[in-house]
């Protein structure tokens, strides 16, 4: 993609009408629309040459000699940069936030999915949501309670996620036992991930004798069965009939490739990850060919991380068109990735 050159005030201020009124109409837009929405006070010869040179510097194009122009996705970038960074969401629109935050959700899977529903009605885009890895999360809480001739093991992750197995008593074991494991041992696993859970329940394991060796055996392999519930990201989607009822893409075609790469959902996975890191600000914005999935779709992904405090657990954010109403999507997507953060928190707490 060509590199955006250094704009004068007046050739961006063009610019960024010209954008404006093509993401409004989807039809080529010509100097005497320009001069109108831009309200420079010049001449619309004056307009027509710095087009023109907006075309030679790669941020337009022009479809026919007789039509006017269209932004080219440098044009888009620059339209985006220029954007505030905190834009307001309409009152409605945070009403609606404000009320499905307000009810009372279980954990982080059931907020997803609502929270994909909720910011596909908000911007009438596709949304997707990048969930916390199970394997990768934290454990709040570990317990292993005796259920006379079986046990439960108790696992809560910092995502809200509540876990039980039940399991077997090993031969010879008793509740004493189970309380000696669930007291000594895991209560003190708190803030491990599964993985190092595991781990330390089977270094101690090697050093204790029988039944308490028993036991943290069959705990081991309950917590392996909790991590193998869903190994690995996975994307949540939220909306997708929005695309298909979008007329916005360049290419019809373009949706074919849109639906298989969401079901295919591993393509999705790094584009998603790579917005838990934005480039400017608390959004993350993917233009076009700025990437080589979105490039192949021709379409925009507007993302931001969610997370507890400092640690960032996914990502949420919605895909369109190129031609997106970029200050609704980035307004939404800002605000309900703040929301769901603090609703991720309250969960972990």
């Amino acid at each position: 993609m060509a590199e955006a050159a250094k704009l004068s005030e007046r050739k961006a201020a063009i610019l960024s009408a010209l954008v404006h009124v093509y993401i409004r109409t989807g039809e080529p837009v010509g100097s005497e629309a320009v001069a109108t929405a831009a309200r420079l006070g010049v001449s619309s010869a004056t307009i027509r040459n710095e087009l023109a040179a907006l075309e030679e510097l790669g941020y337009l194009s022009q479809p026919h000699t007789s039509a006017g122009r269209v932004p080219t996705d440098l044009a888009y970038r620059c339209y985006v940069d220029a954007l505030p960074p905190r834009p307001k969401l309409p009152d409605p629109e945070r009403r609606a936030v404000l009320e499905f935050f307000d009810e009372a959700l279980a954990d982080v899977d059931e907020i997803l999915r609502g929270t994909t529903q909720l910011l596909s009605r908000l911007t009438h885009y596709a949304s997707l949501a990048l969930a916390p890895s199970r394997q990768e999360r934290a454990l709040v809480r570990l317990e292993l309670l005796s259920l006379g001739q079986a046990m439960m093991l108790l696992a809560v992750l910092d995502t809200g996620r509540v876990d039980k197995c039940v399991i077997d008593l090993p031969q010879g074991a008793g509740e004493a036992d189970v309380e000696r494991v669930s007291r000594g041992v895991l209560e003190r696993l708190r803030g491990q991930t599964l993985g190092e859970a595991r781990a330390h329940v089977a270094e101690r394991g090697k050093a204790t004798g029988e039944p308490e060796r028993a036991i943290l055996a069959r705990v081991d392999e309950a917590l392996a069965t909790i991590g193998r519930q869903e190994e690995g990201d996975h994307v949540v989607v939220g909306g997708a009939a929005n695309i298909a009822g979008e007329d916005s893409f360049a290419r019809r075609e373009t949706l074919r490739h849109i639906f298989e790469a969401l079901e295919r959902e591993t393509e999705v996975l790094g584009l998603l990850r790579q917005a838990t890191v934005p480039r400017e600000g608390p959004v993350s914005v993917t233009i076009g060919r700025e990437s080589p999935m979105t490039g192949q779709w021709e379409a925009s992904v507007v993302a931001a991380p969610y997370g507890a405090g400092d640690r960032a657990f996914g990502t949420i954010g919605v895909v369109g068109p190129i031609r997106m109403d970029y200050l609704a999507a980035i307004s939404a997507v800002r605000v309900v990735a703040e929301r769901l953060s603090a609703a991720v928190e309250a969960l972990t707490r």
